[in-house]
Parts: structure tokens; C-alpha cells; sequence
């Protein structure tokens, strides 16, 4: 049973918690608890069972969460984890990962909504399921998983945040700014695109979001700049990050950055940079 559902498991907890290490805590302790207590639920419908448990695992982490990010230095951002062929997360169902951009968003939403949102969009459980393990009507969560879209700006989930040329993009955004293309980049930017990059007190990052093109354009620039100006210069690699096209920024040796961009309505949305370098232990 554990090796079975492990991995459905722990591709959940990771989109209800936003951090790799909760993650493999919440289903931890539910396999234990399973072990300790082995309840007569889990015999007749295994999958639901669990993946109630590690939802009410979840929420009882969030609490937690919450006061940690109250004290968070900066922006916080989801941890991103590898999922390219060459260096895959194997722990995790890759097929089922929601966007990194909706994992950002899920910042607005309360355990419940979330909870309600992961199960339909990236699991694809029916509602009278996900009323089973969330405790509630099935009525009620249609309300929900429709208040969770709401309140993250979005329609359909899938259709808004997916770009099928991602990697040209990035690939043509990484060759402006080493050429120092201004035109080219801010042709590439949406007007209103939103930067926001997460640091933790423990590296270099925008204490604020950086908004609009010249802003944003002028950060990506000075930023590029001062790092290839280090010693081992700045190298660039785009790999599969959070199952889509990312970017891993490195300074000699050693990972710097993890970026990944929101592509929709033909520009960039948002830049996500991830610099905190307790997120990047995976890569």
C-alpha cells in the first residue's frame, strides 16, 4: 500500500503545502498512523482514505506554515522541484502537477479551497469523492472549487496558465537579455508583468514585487550584470522544473537561481525567481 500510493500522496501534499519537506512530512505520518492504527475505512476505499488523511494533515501543517511565513523575510514563493528527464523527482506523479504560477496563487486561498482545487484540477476526482474526503456536501464544493478560481483571477485553470511554446519563449527571453536587448525583452513582457522573487533573508531578493516593464526589465538587466561579473561567470540552463520549462541560473559551480515565468495572451505575465537556498536542495 505504501509504494502504491506514495507518490499520489505526496504529488498532493506538495501542491497543499507549496514546500517539498511538508510534504514528505505529511505523508509520513500518515502511513505511520495508518500502521499504528490500521482504521476499517482504509480497506474499503484506500485511495480516499488517504488522500483524506493527508489532507487533514495538511491543514494542521498550514497553521503552522502560516505563522512562519508571517515572519518570512521578503516575498515567499512554493519550492520548486526537478522533474526533467535527466534529473527526475520520481517521488512524485509528474502528470498531476499543477503550474507553478497556480501553485503562487494558492497564497489567497484557505486550506479548504485549496484542498477542493488540487483534488478536481490536478487529480481529477469527481466532486461526490472530494466531498468524501474534504467533509463536505457535494454541492458545497462546487461552490468552493468555483470561489478558489475567483479568487485567483482565473477561468479555466488549464487553458490560462498552460503555453504550449513556454520554451521558445524562454529560450528567446535568455537570448535577449544575454545580448542586453531592452526593445527585445520589453517587447516580450506584458505591460502590467508582475516580478516577484524570494530570497528569505538568506540571499539577495526584491523585499517587494517589481511591477511593469521598465521595472521589471531594468532588474533582469542589473541583475544579469552584477552576476556575470562573479568569479566563474553566470551560467544558463533551461531544464523542466514543476513539469514546464524553467530556468536554472548558476555562478560557477554552484545553483543560484531557479526562474519560471507565466506565458499567456502572448507575453510574460510573471517571473518567478526562487533564490532562497533552502528551495533549491533538490536540484
Amino acid at each position: 500500500m505504501y509504494k502504491k500510493y506514495k507518490k499520489l500522496l505526496l504529488t498532493l501534499a506538495y501542491q497543499m503545502t507549496g514546500t517539498w519537506s511538508d510534504a514528505e512530512d505529511a505523508v509520513q505520518d500518515v502511513f505511520l498512523k495508518v500502521v499504528d492504527v490500521n482504521p476499517a475505512g482504509l480497506t474499503e476505499e484506500p485511495k480516499a482514505y488517504l488522500c483524506k488523511m493527508v489532507v487533514n494533515r495538511c491543514r494542521d501543517l498550514h497553521k503552522s506554515a502560516y505563522n512562519r511565513r508571517v515572519r518570512y523575510i521578503g516575498e515567499w514563493l512554493p519550492e520548486p522541484i526537478p522533474t526533467s528527464e535527466d534529473n527526475p523527482l520520481e517521488l512524485i506523479v509528474r502528470d498531476e502537477l499543477l503550474s507553478y504560477a497556480v501553485l503562487v496563487l494558492f497564497e489567497k486561498l484557505s486550506p479548504a479551497e485549496r484542498a477542493v482545487f488540487v483534488l478536481r484540477e490536478a487529480l481529477g476526482i469527481e466532486y461526490a469523492g472530494i466531498a468524501e474526503i474534504v467533509g463536505r456536501s457535494e454541492s458545497n464544493c462546487r461552490k468552493i472549487f468555483s470561489r478558489a478560481k475567483m479568487k485567483m483571477g482565473i477561468g479555466d485553470a488549464s487553458g490560462n496558465i498552460v503555453d504550449t511554446d513556454k520554451e521558445a519563449w524562454i529560450r528567446s527571453f535568455v537570448t535577449a537579455i544575454e545580448q542586453a536587448d531592452t526593445e527585445q525583452v520589453i517587447s516580450m513582457l506584458a505591460k502590467d508583468v508582475i516580478l516577484i522573487s524570494d530570497g528569505g533573508g538568506k540571499a539577495v531578493a526584491a523585499v517587494r514585487p517589481i511591477a511593469y516593464q521598465d521595472a521589471v526589465s531594468k532588474f533582469l538587466f542589473g541583475s544579469f550584470q552584477k552576476s556575470s561579473r562573479q568569479d566563474g561567470g553566470i551560467q544558463l540552463e533551461i531544464s523542466e522544473i514543476n513539469g514546464e520549462p524553467g530556468l536554472i541560473i548558476r555562478l560557477g559551480q554552484q545553483i543560484d537561481s531557479i526562474v519560471l515565468v507565466h506565458v499567456s495572451r502572448h507575453a510574460i505575465q510573471n517571473i518567478y525567481i526562487v533564490r532562497n537556498p533552502d528551495k533549491l536542495s533538490l536540484f
